[in-house]
């Protein structure tokens, strides 16, 4: 027991050794340096950027934490209680564009519903000198709820229009990705303040859930507007069949009819990978690299304008995706690329990173 014990404390403060210094990896657009930010992080799912230059990272564990300019780390209180149940947790981070007006952020959470867990919303005023959130509300949480651990999705973004998208996993039950009087394999579209917006597709349709904008889909992990505004989504396929998504209102994007990919067993899973109605992954991938978060470009890096990164927690690097058709133009990979859950633009010009291997905040950007 004392030889295992020695083993994991070895293995942990080399990974803490990796995290804690820069890295130079090389690219097609040239070396790049990962410099790390945070580092010590247990089980980061994702961040998001405040005006003042201080970072919010939640822990899957429930804990949301604030990197301020000055580069402390300090905990905010008042997160609403998680159900970190499996893959449950406290999950996604949205800073709205008007934060430094509303000082409102938005998080997902794995809520404890009955027997079973769901993904939630809840909405609240962050007090950032007193470390706390204030006024918290669930905004939404996703009925009926499911047991089981599996695949809570958890995305947020902010619509050009104001308006929130949230990213829903069928929660393991694949049957009712197909079921509109549920929530699960959907993504939903809801104002602000919970409440169903104009212009959701299914809003008038009797025994379907107000929220839905799209359906068909098996664990969206990450989401991204393009420079466009179009809402794009990556989702875990079986065992092959990752998909990247163009996101269109009122589509239905297969999961489980069909799928690029076979299920555990070695099953083929539905009716093979096409059908009249259903739509077409824009990209997809077999094997599978398990995708998690997503980000389109716009920074330092002329070359990387307007591509779209997504991080794999399976082969332990971020996937650069480019061109119409789209398709998978570079691997990016070195020791800071252990299971990249969350990838975003960031403000300054660099792209940013979360390494869920490292337990680390990184930033990517040009060594000179």
């Amino acid at each position: 027991m004392r030889l295992i014990r020695l083993v994991v404390l070895t293995a942990g403060l080399c990974a803490l050794a990796w995290a804690a210094r820069a890295e130079v990896i090389e690219t097609r657009a040239g070396p790049m340096r990962a410099e790390p930010v945070v580092t010590g992080l247990d089980t980061p799912w994702a961040f998001g950027f405040l005006p003042d230059g201080t970072v919010l990272i939640t822990q899957r564990d429930g804990a949301l934490l604030a990197r301020l300019p000055d580069g402390t780390v300090a905990p905010i209180s008042g997160v609403p209680e998680v159900a970190a149940v499996g893959q449950g947790g406290l999950l996604d981070v949205l800073v709205p564009r008007d934060f430094a007006v509303s000082r409102e952020i938005f998080v997902t959470f794995a809520r404890q519903q009955g027997r079973g867990q769901g993904t939630a919303v809840a909405r609240a005023v962050l007090d950032l000198p007193s470390r706390a959130l204030r006024d918290v509300a669930v905004i939404f949480e996703m009925a009926p709820g499911s047991a089981g651990g599996r695949h809570f999705g958890s995305r947020l973004v902010e619509a050009a229009d104001g308006a929130l998208f949230v990213t829903l996993g069928e929660r393991g039950d694949a049957p009712a990705a197909q079921d509109l009087t549920r929530h699960n394999g959907k993504i939903v579209r809801i104002a602000r303040d919970g409440t169903v917006p104009d212009g959701n597709p299914l809003a008038g349709q009797a025994g379907a859930q107000p929220e839905i904008w799209s359906w068909g889909h098996r664990n969206p992990q990450g989401a991204a507007l393009d420079p466009g505004g179009q809402l794009w989504a990556v989702e875990h396929g079986a065992m092959g069949g990752d998909e990247v998504n163009r996101i269109e209102p009122g589509r239905n994007y297969g999961w489980p009819v069909i799928a690029y990919g076979r299920d555990y067993s070695g099953a083929r899973i539905g009716i093979g990978t096409a059908r009249d109605g259903l739509e077409q992954p824009a990209f997809y991938w077999d094997p599978s690299i398990a995708p998690s978060g997503m980000a389109f470009y716009d920074g330092a890096v002329a070359e990387w304008q307007g591509d779209l990164f997504i991080g794999s927690l399976k082969f332990d690097l971020i996937a650069r995706l480019s061109g119409q058709p789209l398709r998978e133009v570079e691997r990016i990979s070195g020791d800071s690329t252990q299971r990249v859950r969350d990838v975003r633009s960031g403000p300054d010009g660099a792209l940013w990173f979360l390494s869920e291997g490292n337990g680390a905040l990184y930033r990517l950007v040009p060594d000179r």
